[in-house]
């Protein structure tokens, strides 16, 4: 298969492609891929760096108010268009996809005008604003929400799931363990993540909870972010609060999907990959939607999971160290509790996700050869 890949701007964009791209090589190891991004989102360096040939183009999105920058806007996306049409002239693919973001947008609209079999992958439960555009012109649409269903054309949607699942449930049986980290593999592990960038008012409440967490029969690592760590140190040395052996603060967690099976519960932001992730797992969680995100799309990812008992939430405007640690005591003192959350979620997860996502791809170049 030659694949042409589109998505850029965020991770949340970027790793499900990656994800896809190697399952795909696995199963289809004659695949040629190129990946179309933009000039200046997170792809310029993940992408190379998994070794996948990228393009790119500048794109820059649409001001939700009247701006004379969406003039700009219009202008870059047209131009942007003609891109993608030499683009795709000179790479020859037999199927593109997109996972969002606006550069995606020229992309597989380009591609459609050309008559070039076409599929788009929807993570959220809220449809993004490209990817509803794009569902008029696009043949094959994969989602990984049942939420998501209903904001497309009923007859090109296909649940798929977010192939980051199927790469993280081939770590299941990872032999990390916690005494690298000063930490008993004995003991359960709250481990408590708010993104890359770490998050402020997770990292204060957290601060503020670690003289209690201290006294906890559980274990907590919490990941500040690797921009917030001196941050978080100076609060603590400021408010006089020292982590006992069982909480340890750390920048940032690498390799999250090799520690995550060795979690007995996650906090963390509701953010796509990371409910595939913890449904791929079978990870209970305590979800805290940002509220920094369009249309709330976190707060109905969250919603997604609460609904089936596999994970509790804590909206920001409520978030503060009595709230977190009456959730955190909720999962961690009960074992019982543990079990059931963690096979409700199990119960949501699609670890096959790229596989049907691969399937997906297959079936638009089918229909296009009939």
């Amino acid at each position: 298969m030659r694949l042409l890949v589109s998505g850029g701007g965020t991770g949340g964009h970027i790793y499900p492609a990656l994800a896809l791209i190697e399952r795909l090589k696995q199963v289809e190891p004659d695949t040629e891929v190129l990946y179309v991004g933009t000039t200046r989102g997170l792809e310029n360096k993940i992408v190379p760096d998994a070794g996948i040939e990228l393009e790119t183009m500048h794109m820059q999105g649409f001001k939700r108010s009247l701006s004379l920058e969406n003039f700009k806007t219009i202008y870059l996306f047209l131009n942007s268009v003609h891109h993608a049409k030499k683009i795709i002239s000179e790479f020859k693919p037999d199927v593109v996809l997109g996972t969002g973001g606006y550069v995606s947008g020229a992309v597989l609209y380009a591609a459609a005008k050309k008559h070039i079999p076409t599929v788009i992958h929807e993570q959220n439960s809220v449809v993004g604003v490209t990817n509803k555009f794009l569902s008029r012109y696009v043949d094959q649409i994969a989602i990984a929400f049942e939420a998501a269903r209903s904001q497309f054309p009923a007859d090109k949607v296909t649940m798929a799931g977010n192939p980051r699942a199927q790469q993280v449930a081939a770590k299941k049986d990872s032999d990390f363990s916690w005494t690298s980290y000063d930490l008993k593999d004995a003991v359960p592990t709250l481990m408590i993540f708010g993104g890359s960038q770490g998050a402020p008012k997770i990292n204060k409440t957290v601060v503020d909870a670690i003289p209690e967490f201290n006294k906890r029969p559980y274990q907590v690592i919490f990941a500040t972010g690797q921009k917030r760590y001196d941050d978080v140190k100076k609060q603590l040395a400021e408010s006089n609060i020292k982590p006992a052996d069982n909480v340890k603060v750390v920048p940032y967690i690498k390799d999250m999907p090799a520690k995550m099976p060795r979690v007995a519960a996650l906090v963390s932001r509701a953010g796509a990959t990371t409910i595939a992730e913890v449904t791929a797992l079978g990870v209970p969680t305590i979800l805290i939607p940002s509220p920094y995100v369009t249309a709330n799309h976190q707060v109905k990812n969250a919603q997604a999971l609460v609904k089936n008992n596999a994970g509790l939430m804590i909206t920001e405007d409520k978030l503060d160290a009595r709230a977190l640690l009456t959730q955190a005591d909720k999962i961690m003192e009960d074992e019982e509790v543990r079990k059931e959350m963690a096979h409700a979620a199990e119960k949501m997860g699609r670890p096959d996700a790229a596989d049907r996502l691969i399937k997906i791809l297959h079936k638009a170049i089918d229909e296009h050869e009939k």
